[in-house]
């Protein structure tokens, strides 16, 4: 069951050690990616191996030495699926199948050594995933049991063990909460996953003098790593001894003796009396919405309009109900709520083409019409140019200062700066064109194939092109800041603009090297580059200002209570915000569950209406879509139960400009704790496609390439 599934489900795909932070690890438990994301010779294996035990291990607190070797022994690229090798001694978890990863390699080794493994001792482990962990403890235990959930990974992880010739591993398929009776007693249970309490059924199975090792916890997805050590027979607590080792993020151990697929406790759920359902909190707490055009649509939304910023999402960039929906409420932020910037995910230089034009500029030696490159749709499109329209006809009038700004918070520029490298590639290098294209087409924090960008690395091609297309980006940049310079912005926006400028030529050459592998380190730059954007929006317009954002559910999420954080050591812009800001903004994401949707199917391709998929089994997406409701709010605040059970990972979808269904469970979802990410969710089961401008449809036709001029 991906994103809930523990039990064996592959150990800690949300994890934080505190321990380990304490280490050395970032405190925010992000990881970052190695400098080079070339895929090694065989021959290098060992080296890295040796490199991983030395910085990840040994310098931080494992220092038992049956324990180092046998992580310096075990290949970890055998548990890997075909292609991400490359990433195998990197510090931190990898996805594998069935929605499920590989532990990181400092928490393996963390809860082995503290099970104290012996050469005698008979272990389980629960949660054999792809069976990485089963093979360490081989090479210290005499036997190890392995139960996994999943069957197909447990198939697999027999197949990697039995390659490896390591034939003192059983991998069952079963339930972990009720362990593996026929191989008692154990002298060392390891438990990957997090559970309300320690399984009876686990403690009635281990030795004297046996170890066991699991998180537990009911406050959410932080549990305590606990220790138990028996000291006597039988099951009184007076026979065991606790030991608290840290606090830690691991899924829930679902299963007879822990967690219930709603997210409640196993073997209370069904308790005459006590606690309700998922399925009935939700309806008691979500809010039908009425249409988009109903006045009470967007006034739900002012319970929120007292904070200083709020984040408004999308589920993709090609919906139109996402578009009309912020823009409602951000009409009536902006009416009677007083907020007066609205800061977008676009970029600077064509966002000041509309800003100009909302705020009473004229089209008098007005630069390039903006958004002219791919994905032209996501800005070009008749629901934007609408909201442009209101903004402009709301401003008219108004004295200078009190007339709300439209913004640009990205960093220049990712669209332009991806057709530059392309446009050189093409000519200079075809193939290594070829396999950029492919790599920028899953550019995306949610993407769980990192194999897929690293592969345009290894092209020699690439490799030459690299300063020339530093340069071409940089020139594109030039040309486009001189094209804004004869636009005709007021005079009391020239500082903040050439302020502006002046940073994104600063951060250009960094942004651009670094974009051009891809990586945990070009996402967090472009996100950090947003986030101090729009403080300077703010600071500029002074202390009583307020922005509304509008940007992807990937951007205004908060990235520590999603895969992006945990496994991938990406930040956002949504976690930023709250970091600075904390009660004073507000993240509301946005979800459906099937449509249509206007996208790519890869990067530069052409703009297509493509039917979205049904959202899958166990996402956030079908969670909503079972409630029978086709509008909707979900105010976590209201019910701390509700917001409690939401917050156990689920997969949730991502579409970006690229929409590949084909693929859609690798390339378009990741694991998330909904209630923690955001803290609204809105809801709109079907969806349409957003209208291009100059479609052919004839809404807009003769303005579209003077837009927002024509309008």
């Amino acid at each position: 069951m991906p994103g809930k599934a523990a039990i064996g489900g592959s150990g800690t795909r949300r994890r934080v050690s505190v321990r380990q932070a304490a280490a050395g690890s970032p405190a925010d438990g992000t990881h970052r990616r190695s400098q080079s994301v070339a895929m090694d010779r065989p021959a290098d294996t060992a080296r890295r191996r040796d490199l991983m035990v030395a910085a990840q291990l040994s310098s931080r607190d494992i220092r038992d030495p049956r324990v180092l070797e046998a992580m310096g022994t075990v290949p970890r690229e055998f548990f890997l699926p075909p292609g991400m090798e490359e990433f195998a001694y990197e510090d931190g978890a990898l996805p594998i199948e069935s929605g499920q990863t590989i532990s990181q390699p400092y928490i393996v080794a963390c809860m082995i050594q503290a099970a104290e493994l012996g050469p005698g001792d008979r272990v389980l482990e629960v949660g054999a995933g792809s069976g990485y962990a089963a093979a360490v403890m081989s090479r210290i235990a005499a036997h190890v049991h392995a139960i996994e959930r999943h069957a197909s990974l447990a198939q697999g992880a027999r197949a990697h063990l039995d390659s490896l010739r390591y034939d003192n591993v059983d991998v069952h398929v079963g339930d972990g909460t009720l362990g593996w009776p026929a191989g008692a007693p154990y002298d060392a249970i390891i438990v990957s996953a997090g559970g309300p309490e320690v399984p009876a059924a686990l403690k009635a199975q281990l030795a004297l003098g046996g170890r066991l090792v699991i998180p537990t916890g009911t406050g959410g997805d932080v549990q305590e790593l606990r220790k138990l050590t028996r000291v006597a027979h039988g099951e009184q607590d007076a026979a065991f001894v606790r030991e608290n080792l840290g606090g830690v993020r691991f899924v829930p151990l679902i299963g007879a003796q822990g967690w219930s697929e709603t997210g409640e406790r196993s073997a209370t759920r069904h308790a005459p009396g006590r606690g309700r359902s998922l399925e009935s909190l939700l309806a008691e707490t979500i809010e039908p919405l009425p249409p988009l055009e109903d006045a009470r649509f967007a006034a739900a939304f002012d319970r929120w309009a007292d904070r200083r910023v709020i984040l408004l999402g999308e589920a993709s960039h090609g919906t139109a109900e996402f578009y009309r929906a912020r823009a409602a409420i951000t009409r009536r932020l902006i009416e009677h709520h007083g907020f007066d910037i609205v800061a977008v995910e676009a970029d600077w230089p064509d966002a000041a083409a509309l800003d100009r034009y909302v705020r009473g500029g004229t089209s008098a030696g007005a630069p390039t019409p903006p958004f002219q490159r791919f994905p032209r749709w996501m800005w070009r499109n008749v629901e934007v140019a609408t909201f442009i329209r209101w903004l402009h006809d709301f401003n008219a009038g108004r004295p200078a200062a009190a007339r709300c700004a439209f913004r640009g918070l990205d960093i220049y520029n990712l669209h332009g700066s991806i057709a530059a490298v392309l446009d050189y590639l093409e000519r200079e290098d075809p193939e290594a064109a070829r396999i950029a294209r492919e790599r920028y087409g899953c550019l995306t924090p949610w993407q769980h194939d990192p194999a897929t960008y690293g592969r345009a690395v290894l092209s020699d091609g690439y490799r030459k092109c690299e300063d020339a297309v530093v340069a071409q980006c940089r020139e594109l940049l030039a040309r486009r800041l001189e094209e804004q310079a004869r636009g005709d912005a007021a005079a009391e926006d020239n500082l903040l603009d050439a302020a502006q400028n002046a940073r994104l030529v600063a951060s250009a050459e960094r942004y651009y090297r670094v974009m051009y592998y891809g990586g945990a380190e070009s996402w967090n730059l472009r996100d950090t580059h947003m986030f101090e954007t729009l403080q300077q929006l703010l600071e500029a317009r002074g202390p009583r200002s307020r922005a509304v954002v509008w940007a992807h559910n990937s951007h205004i999420g908060d990235a520590r209570r999603t895969d992006m954080g945990s496994v991938r050591g990406e930040l956002n812009l949504g976690q930023l915000c709250r970091e600075r800001f904390g009660e004073d903004c507000a993240l509301i994401g946005f979800g459906t569950h099937t449509g249509t949707v206007a996208a790519a199917d890869d990067w530069d391709g052409d703009m297509r209406v493509m039917r979205v998929r049904p959202s899958l089994r166990d996402s956030v997406e079908r969670l909503s879509h079972d409630t029978g409701i086709p509008r909707f709010l979900l105010d976590f605040a209201r019910d701390e139960a509700l917001a409690r059970l939401l917050g156990v990972p689920r997969q949730e979808r991502f579409i970006g400009v690229v929409y590949r269904p084909q693929t859609e469970l690798h390339s378009h979802y990741a694991e998330v704790s909904l209630s923690r990410q955001f803290d609204g969710w809105v809801w709109f089961d079907e969806t349409t496609a957003v209208t291009p401008l100059g479609d052919g449809t004839g809404v807009h036709d003769g303005a579209a390439e003077t837009w927002p001029f024509g309008l």
